[in-house]
């Protein structure tokens, strides 16, 4: 069986071997595709039309030259696990442990990884994959012209599994942002990176499919809709730049799908819209600013269209809609049948989310809908989680993050079963202090230190009022029922 694998070079005692996949990604205003650029920083966008098909150059040569000097080495030293420090006589003549027998000391052991980033701007901000810099204690950028910098993490992004860099340089080489909606299949490409260690490395295929999903991304609010490609990628590559024969940045290289652990002719990419998004936000607020539909969904397939007795064929089957969502305020109803979104005809989930992926709450979208075989388009004005269009915050981030867990407000239906009038559900414990204090996915939040919550916006209100060390005290049910409570220190 195939397996997909996330394209970091690990090195241990000296060695480069494969990193195993474990999981790693949302959204651009598409207002702004045309040239966009930031306030602050002066991202480029491509000038110029690729012509796609048969009349598509096939000479690489000056796409090649430019992005090798775009794309940079990235190295981190990532904590995995501790390692007994040697015994040292030394120490003990000089500091005097007496005749009791010594335990040996833990230390951290540090592990090097490496992967490839694409130059944006001049001024030094840099794209690469999230999980190339995850949990990285430092990270080091060498240049192709052999300058190498540490560099800070502005940002990541895990549910597009993208992160952005910033190293203290200027006028350095940046590759501009080309269109990814536009690219087509069979258009010629190149992959520019680091493979196994091997820097300036250039490879040449073709796009092999648009908008695939191959759940790699271990997030519940994942964006998948990879451009794959058949150009030769490998461990390494990860982060590295996807181009056109123009130049132009269409995708940053994420995955391959192995048996091996190395390229057996496909590769995924991340496409530039996703990624511009991501990085424009990053800049602008300090974190990505996600467009929700408020819908459950599911791919047309045979089975479902014969069990609903669909007349589609092909779309996003809509299960559900939420009750403050985006779609329910637009008149979208559960049944429907989604078959185009932002102008684009949308046959698959994965082609559904890239759409609303590459927006921001408060932007505009057309979607068209089949409804008892009779096609019907509204426009939409997408909604953040809350329901609202208010931009996040970063230091509400910082908050939420602190807890780990992700929240949602109560269902009509979650109301009644459990006869309340307002509350908010855990739908994701996470990694951090709600997981730690035993809370279980499901939990029921109704008061948060002995104040009533409704939504996340009222977590993160409450949580902004807090000091580090300040007490945490959640109330609420458990998911059968059971009033419960858990303390913990912020």
């Amino acid at each position: 069986m195939n397996r997909t694998t996330l394209l970091t070079v690990v090195a241990v005692t000296g060695l480069s071997i494969a990193g195993g996949f474990v999981g790693a990604w949302s959204f651009a205003s598409q207002q702004e595709a045309d040239g966009w650029s930031n306030p602050q920083h002066s991202l480029r966008t491509g000038m110029t039309q690729a012509v796609a098909g048969i009349n598509t150059s096939t000479d690489f040569s000056a796409a090649a030259e430019e992005a090798v000097h775009s794309v940079v080495h990235v190295k981190t030293s990532v904590e995995q696990g501790y390692q007994m420090s040697p015994f040292n006589p030394f120490r003990d003549f000089f500091f005097g442990f007496g005749d009791q027998p010594q335990m040996p000391e833990m230390t951290p052991r540090l592990v090097q990884a490496s992967g490839s980033g694409v130059i944006i701007s001049e001024d030094g901000y840099i794209v690469t994959n999230n999980h190339v810099v995850d949990k990285a204690k430092e990270v080091r950028v060498s240049l192709n012209d052999g300058r190498e910098f540490e560099a800070t993490v502005v940002g990541t992004d895990p549910t597009t599994d993208l992160a952005v860099l910033k190293i203290d340089a200027s006028k350095l080489p940046s590759l501009p942002f080309g269109n990814s909606d536009e690219v087509k299949l069979g258009e010629w490409v190149l992959a520019v990176g680091n493979p196994f260690n091997l820097t300036s490395t250039v490879t040449a295929g073709i796009i092999s499919a648009k908008g695939r999903s191959i759940n790699i991304i271990d997030n519940q609010s994942a964006i998948e809709a990879f451009i794959q490609t058949d150009a030769a990628v490998n461990p390494g590559n990860s982060g590295g730049a996807l181009i056109n024969t123009s130049g132009e940045l269409i995708g940053i290289n994420t995955a391959i799908s192995t048996r091996s652990g190395s390229y057996e002719g496909y590769s995924f990419a991340v496409p530039a819209n996703i990624a511009r998004k991501v990085v424009d936000d990053m800049l602008r607020y300090g974190v990505v600013q996600r467009a929700y539909l408020g819908v459950n969904i599911a791919d047309v397939t045979p089975e479902l269209a014969k069990e609903m007795k669909l007349e589609a064929t092909q779309g996003v089957y809509i299960s559900d809609v939420t009750d403050n969502g985006a779609a329910k305020k637009a008149g979208i109803e559960k049944g429907d049948v989604i078959v185009g979104a932002g102008g684009k005809t949308i046959k698959r989930s994965s082609e559904l989310l890239e759409v609303i992926g590459s927006r921001r709450p408060g932007d505009k979208v057309d979607v068209t809908i089949l409804r008892s075989g009779k096609s019907k388009t509204f426009q939409i004005t997408l909604r953040n989680r809350e329901g609202n269009t208010d931009v996040l915050k970063k230091e509400d981030m910082v908050a939420m993050k602190t807890l780990g867990a992700t929240f949602e407000a109560l269902s009509t239906e979650d109301k009644g079963r459990y006869g309340l009038r307002s509350g908010v559900k855990i739908t994701e414990v996470g990694q951090g202090k709600i997981a730690d204090a035993g809370v279980p996915k499901g939990f029921i939040l109704v008061k948060l230190n002995n104040l009533p919550v409704a939504s996340q916006e009222d977590v993160e209100r409450i949580l902004g009022s807090l000091q580090p060390g300040d007490g945490v005290l959640l109330q609420g049910y458990r998911a059968d029922g059971r009033p419960d409570y858990f303390a913990f220190g912020y």
